[in-house]
């Protein structure tokens, strides 16, 4: 059995296509898997990392406005697409798993040139393009959010890699904190924007920086690997330890009794998962999908949300601090957050692929 993985650029993409990889491998170790990626995304990385064999198409970005560079698509794309095609003929593909991203796209039409199964994830309540067109491909659709407006959607949740969905926070919690430098009995913030970070959550929790630590709040700031702070905080007790990247994020959620963060749909996905309540901070473009993630979290008690226009220093200091100092509310929003997480969804996912592949090999 060969299943071909394309989710590509960032890692809301990548990480739930590498869970569902882990998981097919769980399910037939003797599986084969060829993730797609572009020379541009954060693939190249993490895939390798991860022990799978990574093959590269060409990027056919779609311009946002009419420009010359429209013009150019068509052919840049054909050639992706036979690219794309080219690798599932050599793999001898049972099937593709789309996750969207520029990758997915051709992946899509090149699996239908060769009659490879399709089948597609969407981790977002509103679906990309890629996804849109890969869902009039196919009847195996499948969705992290309930209400995605797809044809033949089945919700499922988004794929979590394995030492998210079985980590226990609490057992966890010191040897966490010393991994990273913190103490072991401080109410800890954790901040992080995602895998590219935000310079709005950075400059606010910055400034934000000596109030909380007057309130006794140690931070864990995850800035983002392309970031530098102008300013950095100054040494002493409560820690305030700044990391560009952090490649444990089960540590980090271990080591947390709050977030401060983007509510990307991989993000929501994890923290619910874990019991992480947050404080989350929709990315102020695109088409409003980050607030859709959050706003069920909200909802049933496991966070707030803030728009990232009114995120300010004295936002922190009203909103956060008050509920790190209150560890009974603290416990009743983790578990309003874990009662909204799912933890299945990889081999739930991971199980309907080998079904749709064994099918495909069949006919």
């Amino acid at each position: 059995m060969r299943v071909v993985l394309a989710g590509g650029g960032t890692a809301g993409h990548i990480e739930p296509a590498l869970a569902l990889a882990d998981a097919l491998r769980r399910l037939d170790p003797n599986i084969g898997i060829t993730c797609l990626g572009t020379e541009r995304g954060l693939e190249t990385r993490l895939v390798p990392a991860r022990g799978y064999e990574l093959q590269l198409v060409p990027a056919v970005p779609l311009p946002r406005a009419i420009t010359p560079q429209l013009l150019t698509v068509p052919g840049r794309l054909a050639g992706a697409i036979n690219a794309a095609a080219g690798i599932m003929e050599r793999v001898q593909a049972d099937a593709l798993v789309g996750f969207g991203g520029y990758v997915a796209t051709p992946a899509y039409l090149g699996a239908r040139r060769r009659g490879v199964p399709i089948v597609v994830h969407e981790a977002n309540p509103r679906p990309g393009l890629a996804n849109r067109l890969g869902a009039r491909l196919t009847d195996h659709v499948f969705t992290g959010h309930p209400n995605t407006p797809l044809n033949h959607a089945q919700h499922v949740g988004i794929p979590l890699r394995r030492e998210i969905v079985s980590l226990d926070r609490l057992s966890m919690g010191d040897k966490a904190r010393s991994w990273f430098g913190l103490e072991a009995d401080l109410p800890t913030l954790l901040i992080t924007g995602g895998s590219q970070g935000a310079r709005s959550l950075n400059q606010a929790a910055l400034a934000a920086a000596p109030a909380l630590r007057r309130a006794g709040v140690q931070v864990l700031h995850v800035i983002g690997p392309k970031n530098t702070l102008e300013q950095e905080p100054p040494p002493g007790d409560p820690q305030y330890v700044v990391l560009q990247y952090v490649d444990r994020m089960d540590l980090a959620y271990a080591a947390a009794d709050f977030a401060l963060c983007r509510s990307g749909a991989m993000t929501c996905a994890e923290l619910t998962a874990v019991g992480l309540p947050a404080a989350y901070i929709p990315l102020p473009h695109g088409n409003g999908e980050q607030r859709l993630n959050a706003e069920p979290i909200v909802q049933a008690g496991g966070g707030l949300m803030v728009d990232d226009a009114d995120l300010s220093p004295e936002w922190i200091i009203q909103n956060v601090l008050p509920i790190l100092s209150d560890p009974e509310r603290v416990v009743t929003m983790s578990e309003a957050a874990s009662r909204m997480g799912r933890k299945d969804a990889d081999m739930t996912l991971a199980r309907r692929v080998l079904q749709i592949a064994a099918q495909g090999r069949a006919r």
